[in-house]
């Protein structure tokens, strides 16, 4: 399991940083060199994780199945052309299409792949397993982001992104297709029907919306960091250091996951991050400055989107075990990834053509705290099937 997990932390580090936290540090970029709105460079990011959602459920099942070799190497050979294509966007519909792909690619590389991995190979040390991989990743965002905007000074965002594939090309295509060798245990058939019957249940529902509004909140302050710190008089490099710190402020959080969860059950500790979530970010909309105060803001809520990350990770096998996690985790998934899309481009048309953050991260905030109350509700959580440990 060690070369695995091993594996995973790698190519986590390197997709997160490239498909996901890139485009924070671009944004600007693209919009002066094409002349397009923020909103629609914006909307871009947010249409490939709509696609990511859709494509996620059926992933879920292929992974359930067949395990994750396959899914994750033909996703970084995938994300890899389709970087390639963005760098010759001219035109809205070829960047969109560009954008379509890397969705796409997103189902088979980013986390739900790598957490299902994880979950079927660790059995009764997933837990482990999982807070490792995502803090690790944590610092996807800490090497990247200031990486990116190093480039993008030397080279502009084409070759940027041209730069960046190659990168993903040579470290993930071969880790993922010799490193994801071990055996797999798939989802016995007497069990096909259970999910389905779990999907339906209040319990599901209740947390998939929770769920969902929170990340809306959460994931929508990545995008929103570097425009709401450059209003706030900070450099881009120093905004982009901003948000590469956020990387180690979820590493904290993820370092915490696991003496939080010895010490909770899963609804009050998602109460709990929920809470905690809209204070970080009513911190970020009130705070004027200095920039100190502005990085420690942000590196606190890095470290609440650490713990809310191992929280979505764990909240199938903490109620219903792992039979079945691919699935689920891709019912899950769909809805939270979709509501993580559409908020980046929310805030952006919220904030204007004039970038007023602050007004957006009160929004934001309120919205994380409707979250917490939504995830109070309580619900009975039945054992649809029985738990079968791998």
């Amino acid at each position: 399991m060690r070369s695995v997990l091993t594996v995973l932390c790698l190519t986590q580090v390197t997709s997160w940083g490239i498909v996901f936290f890139a485009l924070p540090v671009l944004a600007q970029d693209i919009t002066k060199d094409t002349g397009w709105s923020n909103t629609w460079v914006v909307a871009g990011f947010s249409l490939a994780q709509i696609v990511s959602a859709a494509v996620g459920i059926p992933v879920g099942r292929i992974l359930d199945r067949y395990g994750p070799r396959t899914v994750m190497t033909a996703g970084s050979a995938t994300a890899t052309t389709a970087l390639i294509a963005l760098t010759q966007s001219h035109a809205l519909t070829w960047y969109f299409a560009a954008w379509t792909l890397i969705g796409v690619a997103m189902a088979g590389i980013l986390y739900q792949p790598a957490f299902a991995a994880m979950t079927n190979w660790a059995g009764e040390q997933r837990v482990r397993a999982l807070t490792t991989i995502t803090l690790v990743g944590g610092f996807a965002s800490t090497v990247f982001a200031p990486l990116t905007a190093m480039l993008v000074e030397r080279l502009g965002w084409r070759h940027t992104y041209l730069v960046l594939a190659v990168i993903l090309a040579v470290i993930t295509i071969p880790a993922h297709f010799f490193g994801l060798r071990k055996p797999w245990t798939p989802i016995q058939h007497h069990h096909e029907h259970a999910p389905r019957q779990i999907a339906r249940s209040r319990a599901f529902v209740l947390l998939v919306v929770a769920i969902s509004m929170a990340g809306f909140a959460i994931y929508a302050v990545v995008i929103a960091l570097v425009p709401l710190l450059t209003g706030r008089g900070l450099s881009t490099t120093t905004a982009a250091w901003a948000l590469g710190l956020g990387g180690v402020g979820q590493f904290v959080g993820r370092l915490g996951y696991g003496w939080l969860a010895n010490r909770t059950g899963p609804r009050g500790r998602t109460v709990g991050t929920f809470l905690v979530a809209s204070a970080s970010i009513v911190l970020l909309g009130v705070i004027p400055g200095p920039a100190i105060a502005l990085i420690a803001a942000s590196i606190a809520a890095g470290a609440v989107r650490g713990v809310f990350t191992l929280l979505h990770a764990t909240a199938i096998s903490d109620r219903w075990g792992p039979a079945g996690y691919g699935q689920l985790n891709g019912l899950l998934a769909a809805p939270l990834t979709v509501s993580a899309a559409v908020s980046p481009w929310f805030a952006a048309w919220l904030a204007g053509p004039q970038n007023n953050y602050p007004p957006v991260m009160l929004a934001l905030a309120a919205i994380c705290a409707l979250a917490a109350a939504l995830a109070s509700v309580k619900a009975p959580i039945r054992d649809v099937f029985t738990v079968k440990a791998t």
